[in-house]
């Protein structure tokens, strides 16, 4: 019998994250467990992969990574052999008027939420024997490819979140934990359409979640401390 394999997304109440925790939950064998701040649409998301999915109420920006741990250790979780660092905060305002708040809560989101939860989880990371982190970034965020005005919070907080993976990688390599960053092009979710209105993405959440859900199970078996262009356009 194949061992359950269990995969936590962050973020998984809308877009990319959403799709990508159902994708992971179309496998009998996996344990998937979603997190996010709205209550709401993580019962939605139960209800669409036929309560399959274990959803946990946690606000990434401020929330205590301890108690959500022990909160994983309580459900009866033992090892988590992969970790999709989905959720993240974007604000489209030009650099001469954007806010220390906004600024603060990009990276807050971006880079030091992923930063701590990865740091909370190492025990049960390393209890599967072999997992992959995968850090979602954007294209924005790869050095030398085209940037847009009104993003320098966002494009900079994914730029460093890609860094971190290189980081990480080779400082979790002795544990047999692998990690990827998927430099993501335009997608169309809520967070794009608040923020760009009006604009539509040559792609749709289904596809990418699909992709990233992949990537997650299998990806390591090929990378490690890569960041990788998931864009149709050139950087």
């Amino acid at each position: 019998m194949q061992q359950e394999k269990a995969y936590l997304v962050t973020g998984a109440s809308s877009g990319i994250g959403y799709e990508t925790a159902l994708a992971l939950a179309l496998e009998e064998q996996n344990k998937v467990i979603a997190v996010s701040r709205n209550a709401g649409k993580l019962q939605q998301l139960r209800e669409a992969s036929g309560n399959k999915i274990e959803t946990h109420l946690f606000d990434l920006d401020g929330g205590n990574f301890n108690e959500l741990y022990t909160r994983l250790e309580q459900s009866g979780l033992k090892h988590l052999h992969g970790l999709v660092h989905n959720a993240g905060f974007l604000v489209n305002r030009s650099y001469a008027d954007i806010t220390r708040e906004e600024l603060e809560q990009c990276y807050r989101v971006n880079v030091f939420a992923p930063f701590l939860l990865s740091q909370c989880l190492l025990p049960l990371l390393k209890a599967a024997g072999s997992a992959h982190i995968v850090h979602i970034s954007s294209i924005g965020g790869v050095q030398g490819s085209v940037k847009f005005p009104g993003l320098s919070a966002y494009s900079s907080s994914k730029g460093a979140l890609a860094v971190l993976s290189e980081c990480l990688a080779t400082e979790l390599a002795p544990e047999k934990i692998k990690v990827n960053c998927l430099a993501l092009g335009a997608v169309q979710t809520e967070m794009l359409s608040m923020a760009f209105p009006g604009y539509e993405a040559p792609l749709q959440a289904h596809d990418m979640g699909t992709f990233v859900s992949w990537f997650v199970v299998n990806g390591h078996r090929f990378f490690n401390g890569k960041i990788l262009p998931v864009a149709l356009s050139t950087p």
